[in-house]
């Protein structure tokens, strides 16, 4: 007898999972930090779906409407603007621990693309319980106002890297908030395995491909990094950071 196994499967997008905050190791780093057992149970609540997205796919799209907030729990996204001619502008990166969908709260519509970098996953909050939920109870409320602040802090961030900033102190600052974002997740902020190309670090920086490849190779050159395609050890934190300092002088 001749067994026809299927070629291909139908993708999996939600896993109809019980995803437990309480449970979660990166509950520090994301919503549920600051609450309380009986509230983080009632958190744990909304969280029933957990939604799969592989590299390369779209978690949501510019335009869609907003219906939640999404916690990366593993993997790394990127957010970008797509203009009318065609051209790309990366917004951000997101990596475990962060929200995204936030872009979408104002107008009730996403403004921004998600896309995977590698397979990853997110817990789905839907945003009208969420917002119900917060009502209720201030250290939520709290908490999501925090990480607004946060997103605004970090976009004012950005706005400094493009208006003030020189090439090489522009990719100092990028790294050096990566390494500051891996080691509050437990891991080597001196080795850096790079999600995202360089094309799409210039982009989110303001820089041409061949500006942020040649800064990597200087950088390897003065003994500030190594360098091997997009695994990076940083061999001099200081260096780097006399490059940001110097900048906000």
């Amino acid at each position: 007898m001749i067994c026809v196994m299927p070629t291909t499967l139908p993708p999996v997008r939600l896993e109809p999972l019980r995803t437990a905050c309480s449970d979660c190791n990166l509950r520090e780093l994301c919503l549920p930090v600051g609450l309380n057992p009986v509230d983080m149970e009632k958190l744990d609540g909304l969280m029933s779906q957990r939604k799969v997205v592989p590299r390369g796919e779209s978690l949501f799209r510019a335009t869609e409407p907003f219906h939640a907030l999404y916690a990366v729990r593993t993997g790394f996204f990127k957010t970008c603007l797509t203009s009318e001619d065609g051209r790309v502008q990366v917004t951000g990166f997101q990596m475990a621990g962060e929200l995204l969908g936030l872009d979408g709260i104002a107008s009730g519509h996403h403004s921004v693309d998600a896309e995977a970098l590698e397979d990853s996953s997110v817990c789905v909050l839907p945003y009208h319980d969420l917002e119900h939920l917060a009502r209720d109870f201030g250290a939520l409320q709290t908490q999501l106002h925090r990480i607004m602040s946060r997103e605004i802090v970090r976009d004012h961030g950005v706005m400094m890297l493009l208006g003030s900033m020189r090439a090489e102190e522009r990719v100092a600052a990028f790294l050096l908030n990566l390494t500051q974002r891996l080691r509050a997740r437990g891991y080597s902020a001196t080795e850096l395995v790079l999600r995202m190309t360089r094309e799409e670090i210039g982009s989110y920086l303001g820089l041409k491909l061949e500006t942020v490849s040649r800064t990597f190779s200087k950088f390897q050159d003065e003994g500030i990094l190594e360098v091997k395609q997009r695994q990076i050890t940083v061999l001099d934190l200081d260096a780097l950071q006399r490059l940001v300092s110097s900048a906000a002088c």
